[in-house]
């Protein structure tokens, strides 16, 4: 016991002395949906933000050896005040400089207003599409590496048409994601739109939701919910009433935990669009992933760490793990000019950055940052077939 106690005083020992001399890590808040609709979905996404600040440590190239540390925080998706609780502790009492997140755009929204802008941090979230949160007051603290639904609306709309879809009704989750993507599809489609109808997430029974879109018709149903909740649900009613057989889906429906739940029904019936792009960084990132032991091919996983990518090299940029060089500096090593820089190429981002170079953050999805806190991004088109998300094309 006495030795156990004496390596316990001397850990403690080398820590106290470590932060004395500056080199306690450097916390970046990760705060995705844990618990919540979107609960399957958020462990690729939080590895992927993390194997980016652990190769930056690794390197021993961040900020002449500091390391970084990420601190989890549950969004839950849904419940506002319970995320921006989350955030606040994030920043008060973990003294994050940065916080990659939220995961769901109310959240997001909530986290950014209450919490993020006030406190002067910055937010880069891989999944919070809203067309809405392209408007906040957010004084140039929030940024995203997926694209708004804004431009998702408008792709899927185009898929159904190229695949003669004429009609259709559409269901969407009733908040600021489903709102918006809703609106964002309805306004592109050259089709009818039969009927647009929310449904809310955590019932047990939608019978009555797919019997409104069924009296309505259309030729497919257009599903934007959320993979774990209402959505499935939804599906779930209309295959087991017969009411329809072919639908469409939205990024929120994309996740293994659809097919598993669903099974063989969704064969060849099933289209949808979610963010995603292909060439160069997307294969690195799939390496990286992989050599780190977790899988890569997941929805906004690539876009977790080019999230988290992108606030350790602004702090490079800005040579101070400070909340103020994030600040100061995203915009800059996310877009040109400089060296292009790939996952697995930290590295070399961190060495050139404190030689007083550039760098132009290519990342695992292309990224590029357009007006404010946008991000240009491409979509994965895909089909259901043999139990799997099968890409078809990228647009």
């Amino acid at each position: 016991m006495k030795n156990v106690l004496m390596s316990a005083a001397a850990i403690a020992a080398l820590a106290t002395a470590a932060q004395a001399d500056g080199h306690a890590p450097v916390k970046v808040g990760v705060i995705l949906g844990i618990t919540g609709p979107n609960e399957s979905l958020t462990p690729g996404m939080a590895a992927g933000a993390e194997l980016a600040l652990s190769e930056a440590s690794a390197s021993g190239n961040f900020l002449g050896g500091k390391t970084l540390e990420p601190v989890r925080a549950d969004s839950t998706c849904v419940d506002a005040a319970a995320a921006s609780a989350a955030a606040e502790r994030l920043i008060t009492a973990e003294g994050v400089v940065a916080i990659m997140g939220a995961d769901c755009s109310g959240v997001t929204t909530a986290i950014a207003n209450n919490v993020a802008v006030p406190n002067g941090v910055v937010m880069i979230s891989p999944s919070a599409t809203s067309p809405a949160l392209s408007d906040i007051d957010d004084n140039g603290l929030f940024f995203r590496t997926a694209p708004s639904d804004a431009r998702q609306g408008a792709v899927l709309a185009q898929v159904l048409t190229d695949r003669g879809i004429n009609s259709v009704a559409v269901t969407y989750t009733n908040n600021d994601y489903g709102k918006g993507f809703a609106e964002a599809f309805a306004s592109s489609y050259t089709g009818t739109v039969e009927i647009s109808a929310a449904h809310e997430d955590g019932k047990g029974d939608y019978s009555a939701e797919v019997g409104a879109l069924a009296a309505a018709g259309g030729d497919a149903l257009v599903v934007l919910g959320y993979v774990d909740q209402g959505g499935r649900g939804v599906i779930q009613a209309a295959l087991d009433t017969g009411a329809f057989d072919t639908f469409a889906l939205g990024d929120g429906m994309f996740g293994e935990s659809l097919l598993e739940a669903i099974g063989s029904d969704l064969d060849g019936s099933t289209v949808g669009t979610v963010p995603g792009s292909e060439g160069q960084g997307a294969g690195m990132f799939l390496e990286a992933m992989g050599a780190a032991g977790k899988d890569g091919d997941g929805p906004y996983r690539a876009e977790s760490y080019d999230a988290a990518a992108l606030i350790t090299l602004a702090m490079q940029a800005g040579g101070d793990a400070t909340k103020e060089a994030v600040a100061a500096n995203v915009l800059a090593v996310a877009n040109a000019p400089g060296e292009k820089i790939y996952p697995g190429e930290l590295a070399k981002a961190l060495q050139i950055l404190a030689d007083g170079g550039e760098v132009d953050y290519e990342g695992a999805t292309g990224v590029e940052l357009i007006g404010p806190g946008e991000a240009a991004g491409s979509y994965r088109e895909y089909e259901v077939q043999d139990g799997a998300f099968e890409t078809i094309k990228f647009r």
